[in-house]
């Protein structure tokens, strides 16, 4: 049994890990003898200030992790993001104080890449009304970025019968076409060719609001756009503006934009959120990526393993 070190983890999440993923969340860190603390359904964030006190480490969801608040971690060493996304996370500002970021890439990408098409066959079937809907056999799945989540996605997609095209211009065609996936040659040609257009890129500087009115309007008849990545990276003018004069458009999102409600008073059937970011809400996906986090921790105080890092200087 490893010694005790005082490495203290404190697991953060104002949205809890599943109920069932806890326990085995903390075995792994009993096995370590790394003690822990648990912040779970937060409300203020002078809660988070106070537990965050003398944590050496801690593991967020989709939780802020701010200047301020690392101002009130003196001894915070790493912090470790339970998924992919890291834009809630201040990544100048942690590196400034020496405090090395990871994430978990790929523990939740199933459960994504499930939702997604959860959420294109309700619109495709017209939220099961009795009307005729489409079927996804045959069609064109498009998919902006083609990294863990993109690769789940263009698996479940061939069960279905559907093609697969991506654009990534940081996987090469060489890469996709072992996984039977055509290589677009452009952004612009993704969406004018596909039927179903699945966005899985991270929110950057340069990504936001890159879906803009001059992609969206090239879309096919019929087309359905699908975003589980971040309601940012599309221009919600141009969105609604798609809406509005393309009644055979449909939109789909695990990121609902700021005008959601609106949209599904005015497009019904069209449109389809989730009430909040459910995409990596799976007792599996909890489980997977609460226990990454847990071991990514311990194996950069005992090994000094940073393969995980984002925020290397």
């Amino acid at each position: 049994m490893a010694a005790t070190t005082g490495h203290k983890i404190l697991i953060a999440t104002e949205k809890p890990f599943a109920k069932e993923a806890m326990p085995l969340i903390m075995e792994v860190a009993q096995k370590a003898n790394y003690p822990v603390a648990l912040l779970e359904n937060y409300t203020a964030p002078d809660q988070l200030y106070a537990a965050i006190a003398d944590a050496e480490a801690v593991i967020v969801r989709s939780d802020k992790v701010t200047p301020e608040l690392l101002t009130h971690a003196p001894q915070l060493k790493i912090v470790v993001r339970a998924g992919a996304g890291v834009d809630t996370i201040d990544l100048k500002a942690c590196t400034a104080r020496g405090i090395v970021v990871m994430n978990t890439p790929g523990q939740n990408s199933n459960a994504v890449a499930e939702m997604c098409f959860g959420q294109m066959i309700t619109v495709a079937r017209g939220w099961w009304q009795g009307k005729p809907g489409t079927e996804l056999r045959g069609k064109q799945l498009g998919l902006q970025a083609y990294g863990n989540v993109g690769k789940y996605m263009a698996m479940i997609a061939k069960g279905f019968g559907m093609k697969v095209m991506a654009f990534d211009p940081f996987v090469t065609p060489a890469r996709m076409a072992e996984d039977g996936v055509l290589a677009a040659e452009s952004l612009a040609q993704l969406y004018a060719q596909c039927d179903y257009v699945s966005i899985h890129t991270p929110l950057t500087p340069e990504t936001r609001g890159c879906v803009n009115w001059e992609l969206l309007s090239t879309m096919k008849h019929g087309a359905c756009l699908v975003n589980s990545a971040r309601a940012e990276v599309i221009d919600e003018a141009a969105l609604t503006r798609m809406l509005e004069s393309r009644a055979d458009f449909k939109y789909v999102a695990d990121v609902a934009p700021k005008n959601a409600k609106d949209l599904e008073a005015r497009f019904k059937v069209r449109v389809c959120f989730t009430a909040a970011k459910m995409g990596a809400q799976t007792e599996e996906a909890n489980t997977n990526s609460g226990i990454a986090a847990v071991r990514e921790i311990v194996d950069f105080f005992e090994k000094g393993d940073v393969r995980c890092q984002v925020n290397r200087s």
